[in-house]
Parts: C-alpha cells; structure tokens; sequence
C-alpha cells in the first residue's frame, strides 16, 4: 500500500493524531530548526514512559502502518544478534581455535610477565648503556679542558695554518653566493672519502672530526682560528672512545663561540636556502650551558622606538625565547610611562613551545607610543620575579631590557628591590643606530652582575641574545668540580639525521689563569655532548612478550615522554624540541595524574586502574583496565614505566624442539599452499639479522623464506622466540582451514573471507584471493582490529574507513567488506591469555539485505508481509523502507549497515554526516559520550602572509614642531626617520607590506600544530529506549537497543519529514586549532606537575662582574651619518661576523 506523502503541520499516517497527545499543542507551522516555543534555541527531546509510548502508537483509530512498538523491535534486535552469532561460530572459529590450542599443548608453554621485576631489569639495563655514555662524556670534558689550557693563543694565527674538514665546504663550494666564494677561501680544508653506515644513517668517516661554524660567523676571524686550533686535540680523544664502546653515536663538542667540533665527520646536512644552524641554540647545549633561569623581557615601546628600531626589537625578543628551554621561566611585558605584558600571560610562564608561540605572536602586536619610562618596566619586572605563589624554576633571575637609549638609571628601584644581595641579573641591549648616551644602559647592567649588549642591526642579534649564557656559566665554572655533573636532555630531533634522541651534557670549563695569583677565568668554553638514540633504548626493552596493548613508557622531571608508543612527532623541524607531556600522549585522568607524580618525584609505584584508550586508527574509545608499575631510572632524570592488560600477564613461548614438525610448519608459509591453506601475511620483525625488511609484504615474505633455507629457527643470528612463535602459529591456524574453513561454503552466509591473526605473527586469510582485497596491517600488534578485539568482549564490528571528504564507496567496482572479529581466550592451569583474534569479513550489499529480512515481519522467508487496506499493521524495516530507516551504527558512531540502499556507500562514515538529526538525538540521550582531545604532533606548513592582507611598515611621523626644533635632527628618532627614507629609496618595498618570507627562513619553516580530535563511544544506556525527536508538528519516533555481545546499536527511526528540522551536526573529524589548542592563557592558571633539575648554580661569591659590556658613545654629526649609511648601503655590506664582542675577545688569554 503507498504511503501517503508527509509534510509539516499535516497528520502522519499511522496513529492518529488529532487529538494530541501534548499539552497545548496544536496545528501550528513547521518552526527553525530546533527552535523551541520559548527559550534558547536547542534540541528539545520529549522522552516517554515505554508504556505511554505504546498506547500512543497504538491509538483506536490507525489505520494502514503504524510504527513499530518496542517489543517487535526488540524481537528484531533478538533475530540480529542470534543471526551475528551463529555465523561467528560456525565460521569465526573461535572455540575451534581454542581446542586447538589445547591440543597442541605440547608445543608450548606459557610464562608469565612479572610487572616489577619487568621493569626495575629494563631500567638497570637503561642505566647501563647511559652510564658508558656518561664515562666517554668525562673523558672528553676533561681533556678538552686539558687541551685548552695547554693552548698558547696566537695573536698572528691565519687561515692557512689550520688543517680541518669543514663540514659544509661541499656545499659552500657548489654555492657562487657563499662566503668563501665571494672572499676567496684561504682555508685548508681537508677533502675527505665516507662510506654508509647504518647506525649513523647517514655517510661517515671514522679517521676524522667535522667543523660546523654558523653562517653569521667569521670563520678567519683570530677567535675562531685559535678555537679551532685547540679543538683539533680532541679528534684522538673521539677515536678513543669510539674503540671503548663501538656503540657511541654522535660525539660533540658545542664552543662558546659558536664552533661545532663532532665524530665522526660527515657532509653537514644544509637546509635548501638558509642554515640557520648554532650549536648554542640548540636543547642539549642551553641545557647544558647553564642552570634553569626565570627571565623577565621588558621592550621599551615609547615614541622614540619606531620603525627599524622597533622591528630589530621584535626580532631581538623572538631569538631571545629561542634561547630559552623548558626548563626556564620567562615572561614579557613593554613599558613606556606604563608597563603591561604583552600576552594574556600575566606571570612566569613555562618556556615550552607553546607559550614561546604565544609571545612570539603577541610581541608582533607591540606599537611604539609614549614616553620611556624605566621605572614602570623594571618594578613589573622586580616583581614579577618576586611572586612565589607560581611554579617557577627558583635559580638563575634575571631581566633583559630592550631599549634605544635614555637618561634614567633608576637607582632607587635597584635599591628597592635587587640591592645589596643583587639576586636579579639586569641585562641592557641597546637596540637601533643612534646617538643617545649609552653610559646608563652600562651602569645599569654593571652595578646588578650582568651585561650591556648593542644591536644595531639585524646580523648582530643572533649573537647578542645567545651570549647572556657565558654570563649565567660563571658561577658554574667557579663551582669547579661540584658543578660537573652530567644532565640527561629532553626528547629531540637530530640535526644531522639521527631520528630522535636524548643527549647527555657536561659543561667544560676554562682553567686558565692570567697569572700566578691572579683569579682564576670564569668563563665556559662550551658542551659536550653524546647522542644516544631512542631506538637503541627501545631496544633494551620486550617487545612482543607483552602482547599487542602491553607496552614500556619513560618519562622526565617535566613529564614529557622519552619512550612511549604514541610518540610519533610529524614534524621535521629540528629547532624544536619534542615536548610531549604524558598526559598528552594517552587520555588523561586523575588517576595517571597521580602516576605521572609519582613517576616525577623518582617513586617507586603500581596500580591498577579503568581507563579511556583510543583505538590505533584514533576512530574509537574503549574503556579498559590497565596495570601500570613504575620505577626510577638511577643516574638520570629519567622514571621508566610498564603498562599490561590484565590478559597480557601471560603470553606463548613455542617449544618446537621437533625438527620434522618445524619443516612441516614452515611449509605452509611457502605461496604454493596458498591455494588450498589460504593466503599468509607475516608480521614484518627483526628475525634475524640478515634478514632484508619491506614494506612489500610478498617482498618480505620471500626474503624470509629464502634465509630460512640457510639458517635454522635455531641460528645464533636470529631470535629464537620470534622464530618458534611465527612458525608454531602457522601451524596452529593451519589447522583451522583443516577442520573448520576448507569444509564451509562461505557464499552461503555471504561472507568474502574468514581470518585468523596471532601475536606470533601470522595473519591467514582463506580463501586465498581474498587477500587481494585485505587492507589490514599485516603486524597484528598494529592492526586496530586486532588491538581492539583483545579490549572487547564479543563480536567487533569494523566498517571500512570513510572520510566525509572523500568519494562514497564505489560498490559498482569493488566487493566492499565488513570486518568481524572477536578475541581467542585461552585458560590454562588457572592462567587466561589471548593469543589471536579470529573472524569474518561480510558482503555490504548481501548483508544489507539480509538485514532488512530479520528486521522485518516476515513469517516465511520468502514471503514479505502484506497489509491490507482495512487492516492495521506495523511497519518494518524491509516493506516500509521509504517511511522507516533502520541502521546498524558502532560504537564510535559509524555507520555499518542500512536499510536505506542510498546509504550503502556511506557505510563507513560517521552517522552525523548521514543524519545529524538522529545522531544528535543519540548522543542526547545518552546513548554516545563524546571525548574531546588534542593531538600536538601534528606538522603544519605556515601560511605565508599575502600582500593582500599585510600591513604596511611602521614609520614614525615628526610633526612640524620636531621639523623646527634644532636639537630634533640629532636625535635617535631622526637618525631612526632618516634610515627609513633611505631604505625606502634603495629598497622600494621597504614602505610596502611585508612580502612572503623566503624559503628556508624560520617563518616558512614547517612547524608543530595542534589538531583536536573528538571521538564518540557507547554510554550508560544499556536497556531498550524509546524517544521522539521534537520540532513542532515534525517531530520523529525512534528506537535504539544495544546489540549484546557485539559493539553494534540498532536504531529504528522514522524518516525525516521537514528541512526545517535538520539539527546542527555532530563533528568527529579531526580540526586544526587555530589557537595552539586548549587556550593557552587558562592552561597556565593550572600547571602540571614537574620538577626542575636537582642542581642550581646561580651564585658564587668570588665572582667577578668588572666584564659587563662597553660601548661607544658619540654625538655624530648628520654629514658623518650620511656618509655612513650611504656607503654601508651602495657599498659591500658590513659582515656582522667581524663584529668585535667583548665576551668573544676576552677568550684570548
């Protein structure tokens, strides 16, 4: 019987609705959508007793269809899950597989992972290989203060006297622009030969050391040569340990000055356009250049500091925070009569990457305006440092005042506050060619123990924001031997190819006296460092005894993680460090707060805890119990850590000592049984040594099969019990094909494929062409069936995955499947584990529609019911398909099966993006839960800035009173107007909005983002539910059940009657933030525990601060400057590298 067409405010058919059932409601029109009588507009859900519900569906009156009551949709529900069942028996073969297992018992034995004594081995072995690195990074430091101290500086020294490799000669060579080019180089520079090395992987050569020199540094200048000189001691040195431990990667020593000396030597791996590369910038050498610091940055913003001068400022603070590591506290604020933060960071702040962004971003923003005023920016900065009710890192103190010059050296505010224990370090830069008397800057820097630095141009930054640290080192080097102490480093990424690392540091000290009596020097000459690889530490930890879910985790005194499966950092960028906190890393709650703390304070520790974990392909949330146990790593700031299910505490260890047996096994790995056992994937591991890997899985599979044919299972050169294990469970799900897949008709039940995957490796699909078609990762432990299926109970559905963004399923072409699959539990002597994971891939299209046959009422297969026009029937899923939908949906909201033939091709995508009305129903009912987090691995490229939309330079503007004022045209803001028009008229952009950057700057470099991701799973509601989705006159009937025993919800709606009772869409899709993430400013308010390193080294009383920086100061006259920058413009730019430094050119002893 046709139904007759529905539109808003006209009666459905079906129950009669004349009389209506709710309070004042009446015929009315169709309203927006979502939108109430009254009130805000959101969805208004009417939920119904079951018993009301009934009656109302059941009206005297109705006529033709109605909608179904609940118990005939909890019949449907029934005929599903028996359906589900019975197909998963007969052919999933879970119980097959089990008396399989049990007969071959012999074959195997089962051990246990013991948590404590899991970990606290793993950790002394850690330990172990830490602790040779650390005895080579004494050696080195020691002799490398030897060697300098043994150094006669030479004032004559030149470039021709110095033999070394430099490491980025090669590309220099290749470049015309180069700086040796265009001097013509007069260096000896050795020409070497390198041969591959894996462990490197990179092209080494072990005869010799390599020399970076940053490209802002003068490589002829007598500083450099004698650092070179001294430095070249240490090659023999390297060689030495490298023949003590053959296992040391990287081993380098990072100068003050800038030099990099490392072993073995290879090409430098040059960016394309600009390398901005310096040893002194990079995590391991801040760290281990000096103890953590509190800075405060105040930028002097007064009407004076304007164009140039204020961008050479901006640039200044922005290479100043790249200085700073997390284990710093820094804030920045401007001043001119008033101070104020430039940010929403109103207090010391963590210095990680992300709240760098922030001010790098806010600093931008800064406008010049007012009148200087010292006072304001020094109070703030006093006491911003002062406040003790924030987590700060409690050493180093120290402000960094941007300014161009001024008159006032607010004596009483150093009196007030810093005076006469001087505990705050105040640092002076003098920023912008000008003629103000720098004499005040000076004594300020002075009279509070730090240092006057002047910028006066672009290439004089880099250097001038990196040198402070020579000054933190000071009370380092007095301290002597007590200050020796090597620091482990945060997660990085290595410059030279090396993947991510940790580093171990020890400062080294120069030892030099000037004369007999005299105090000794207190500068540091630089850090040594040596690379260890989180591969080799991954290495010293189980890897497949602990099954698929079971994994070791590490992490440091600021909670990030050294070792953790979810560390995967996407991006390139080797300027910043790898910051992923432990609470980032897996779905935080209060009860891995409290692990994370515990780990932090050196504890021992375990407990079991329910937890969230998302699923592998991050499409799902399962709730699961965990066992975490956890012990400190001795002689490092390191805790390591061990995570087991509870089904991981034991695990298989093959005994397959009958050599015929282990022949007949192998066999069936061999393509040519294929045919008749079905097809094989075998997990791509390390099973012995020489055994090449591809990511071709055939490829693999063939390179495996030909070494077996020359070593046994039992070679030295392979491991033993990933071998036994691989080869016993290709016997194992040989069998059964044997007993239980060979003998079945698979069209039968409209299945494409039976599988079974195991942790030993093997994944066997039958029959063999189904493999054509599998997509599934052939390394079962990285497989998000297999990994869920271990976490679930029952049968888990896994449709194909689907993007809203992309084409629907093209069903024409290809045979689309869907995956069933459940987990094998084994109990044997009382002990439970899950060795594999079997189950079903179904046909879409004849599932769809032998789904809408059992939720249909059909008393005959093939006879669909009838209606009458006199008699009352309810609706089904098979007849009424164009007034009912009913779908199957996951438990991560996904679409499985529809009885909607329109919809097959959007099986797969999630349910929002096929009917957000009744989604959204859903999750307000309870039937999802949505979990929001963020993923800050994530790699962006920038977006280069249009002209479009750019702003134009700042310029200051002199009024006509400045013009008249005769003392104006000698002053800074002159010079500053002056520098302006001449770069306007020989760079006519210069007035023009600011043009893309160039390739290879920082601004275009690809950086870390961060990406919310939100995933759904079931909720409380177990039972039947029954509810009406509310619109006015449009509203819906639906009815949702959970399917038991699977990971499945049936859900009966009635199809969508107005456009204008579409709700607002759930998204599940992963979205970038444009805001770095969770707001920044509120995360501050609430800082995570963690703790800074156990030594401070900010203060020695025999400290000499006489060496505080000097300057020039002169009245030029405007002839004088003219001619200056006329030349410096028509002529040879100035090297900023020739630059004199007064911390440079006190080295010379």
């Amino acid at each position: 019987m046709a139904v007759p067409a529905r539109t808003c405010g006209a009666s459905r058919p079906g129950p009669a609705r004349t009389a209506s059932p709710w309070p004042g409601r009446g015929p009315r029109p169709c309203p927006g959508p979502w939108l109430p009588a009254s009130g805000p507009a959101r969805p208004l859900l009417l939920l119904l007793p079951p018993l009301l519900l009934l009656s109302l569906l059941a009206a005297p009156g109705a006529s033709a269809y109605s909608f179904p009551q609940q118990h005939t949709m909890q019949h449907w529900a029934r005929r599903l899950e028996q359906e589900i069942d019975g197909v998963m028996r007969i052919f999933g073969g879970a119980q097959q597989l089990r008396e399989i297992y049990k007969d071959n018992r012999n074959l195997f034995e089962v051990q246990e992972n013991e948590p404590q004594k899991l970990v606290e081995k793993v950790a002394g072995d850690i330990e172990s290989l830490l602790d040779r690195k650390v005895q080579a990074l004494k050696r080195l430091a020691d002799a490398a203060e030897n060697f300098q101290k043994a150094h006669r500086w030479q004032d004559n020294i030149k470039e021709e006297d110095i033999m070394y490799y430099d490491a980025k000669a090669d590309a220099e060579l290749d470049d015309p622009e180069s700086e040796d080019m265009e001097r013509g180089s007069k260096t000896s520079t050795l020409r070497l030969d390198f041969v591959e090395d894996p462990n490197f992987k990179n092209k080494v050569n072990y005869s010799y050391t390599a020399v970076q020199i940053p490209t802002d540094i003068y490589k002829g200048s007598t500083v450099i040569l004698n650092e070179l000189n001294w430095t070249e001691a240490l090659e023999n040195v390297f060689i030495e340990n490298r023949r003590q431990d053959p296992t040391l990667l990287w081993q380098v020593f990072g100068s003050a000055t800038g030099v990099t000396r490392y072993y073995p030597a290879t090409p430098w791996r040059a960016p394309k356009k600009i390398d901005l590369y310096d040893v002194r910038r990079r995590p391991w050498y801040i760290q281990g250049a000096s103890s953590p610091k509190d800075m405060v940055i105040i930028v002097d913003v007064s009407g004076s500091v304007s164009g140039l001068t204020l961008k050479l400022m901006k640039t200044s603070v922005c290479e100043m925070l790249d200085t700073l590591s997390d284990d710093d506290y820094v804030n920045v604020a401007s001043f001119n009569e008033k101070a104020q933060p430039v940010s929403c960071f109103t207090h010391l702040v963590q210095a990680n990457v992300r709240n760098k962004k922030v001010f790098k971003e806010a600093v931008q923003g800064m406008v010049a305006k007012g009148t200087t005023g010292y006072k304001a920016g020094f109070e703030y900065a006093f006491d911003q440092l002062q406040n003790s009710n924030i987590t700060r890192a409690n050493c180093n103190k120290m402000i960094m005042m941007f300014t161009d010059g001024g008159e006032d050296r607010v004596q009483d505010v150093f009196e007030k506050y810093n005076w006469p224990n001087r505990t705050v370090r105040v640092f002076t830069f003098s920023v912008g060619q000008h003629n103000y008397d720098v004499t005040p800057l000076q004594w300020m820097a002075c009279t509070n123990k730090g240092y006057y630095f002047e910028i006066p141009s672009i290439g004089a930054i880099r250097i001038n924001t990196q040198e402070y640290l020579d000054v933190l080192g000071r009370p380092m080097v007095l301290a002597g031997k007590e200050a020796k102490q090597v620091q482990w480093t945060n997660v990085y990424e290595d410059a030279l190819g090396l993947g991510l690392v940790v580093t171990g540091t020890l400062p080294v000290f120069n030892l030099t006296q000037d004369g007999p009596g005299e105090k000794k020097n207190q500068l540091i000459l630089g850090v040594m460092g040596i690379d260890v690889a989180l591969n080799d530490i991954k290495k010293l930890t189980p890897n497949y005894t602990l099954g698929a879910n079971g994994y070791v985790f590490a992490i440091d005194l600021n909670g990030y993680v050294l070792l953790h499966p979810n560390l995967k950092p996407q991006t390139t960028n080797f300027r910043e460090p790898v910051t992923l906190d432990f609470l980032d890393a897996e779905l935080e709650d209060e009860n891995k707060e409290e692990i994370r703390r515990s780990m932090i304070d050196g504890n021992k520790g375990h407990k079991q805890i329910r937890t969230l974990v998302k699923s592998l392909d991050e499409r799902y949330i399962d709730e699961v119990i965990r066992n975490y146990t956890w012990v400190p790593i001795r002689s490092t700031n390191y805790s390591l850590g061990l995570v087991l299910p509870p089904y991981s505490t034991f695990y298989l260890q093959a005994n397959l000592s009958d050599q015929i047996l282990q022949v007949k096994y192998f066999e069936f790995l061999l393509p040519s049984s294929f045919e008749s056992e079905g097809h094989v994937f075998i997990a791509p591991r390390e099973y012995c040594k020489d055994l090449n890997a591809s990511d071709n899985n055939t490829e693999f599979l063939k390179n495996f099969i030909e070494l077996m044919e020359k070593v046994t299972p039992d070679s030295k050169q392979c491991n033993n019990f990933l071998l036994h294990n691989l080869i016993l469970d290709t016997g194992i799900t040989q069998q059964l094909v044997e007993r239980v897949w060979r003998d079945q008709d698979l069209n039968t039940y409209s299945l494409l494929a039976v599988f079974a995957a195991t942790d030993g490796g093997i994944t066997r699909i039958f029959p063999n062409k189904a493999a054509e078609d599998w997509t599934e990762n052939p390394e079962p432990f990285n497989a998000s069936f297999y990994r869920r299926s271990l976490d679930n109970h029952g049968y888990v559905f896994k449709p194909p995955h689907q993007d809203a963004l992309l084409r629907p399923l093209e069903l024409e072409n290809d045979t689309v499947g869907i995956l069933v699959s459940t987990a094998v539990e084994l109990s044997l002597g009382g002990r439970t584990l899950r060795p594999a994971v079997v189950g079903v891939k179904l046909d879409l299209e004849a599932w769809a529609e032998k789904f809408k046959v059992l939720a249909s009422n059909r008393t005959h297969q093939d006879q669909p019911q009838k209606c009458g026009p006199s008699s009352h029937c309810e609706m089904d899923c098979e007849v009424n398909n164009e007034d009912l939908l009913c779908v199957l949906i996951d438990d991560g909201g996904f679409l499985v099966l529809s009885n909607q033939n329109h919809q097959w091709d959007q099986v797969g995508r999630f349910f929002s993006d096929v009917d957000a009305n009744l989604m959204l129903a859903l999750y307000n009912n309870s039937f999802y839960t949505r979990k929001e987090s963020y993923d800050y691995q994530t790699a962006c490229a920038p977006q280069p800035p249009g002209n479009l939309g750019a702003a134009p330079r700042g310029v200051f503007v002199p009024t006509i009173a400045d013009f008249l004022n005769l003392a104006w045209w000698t002053s800074a803001a002159a010079w500053s107007l002056f520098q302006q028009l001449l770069y306007g008229l020989i760079y006519h952009s210069w007035f023009q909005a600011d043009p893309a950057e160039a390739e290879g700057s920082p601004e275009t470099r690809e950086s870390s983002c961060v990406m919310k991701q939100t995933q759904y799973y079931f909720g409380t509601v177990n039972a039947s539910y029954n509810a009406i989705i509310d619109c006015g006159n449009c509203s819906r009937l639906f009815h949702a059940q959970r399917l038991t025993n699977t990971n499945l919800l049936f859900v009966v709606a009635e199809k969508p009657l107005c456009s204008q009772c579409e709700a607002g869409r759930l998204l599940q899709k992963e979205t970038h933030c444009p805001a770095d993430g969770p707001e920044q400013c509120d995360l501050v308010q609430r800082p995570r525990y963690r703790r800074g390193p156990h030594i401070c080294f900010d203060y020695n009383a025999t400290e000499d601060t006489s060496d505080c920086g000097r300057g020039a100061s002169f009245p030029p006259s405007l002839g004088v400057l003219v001619s200056l920058q006329l030349l410096l413009l028509l002529g040879l730019p100035p090297r900023p590298q020739l630059q004199v430094h007064t911390l440079a050119a006190s080295r010379r002893l």
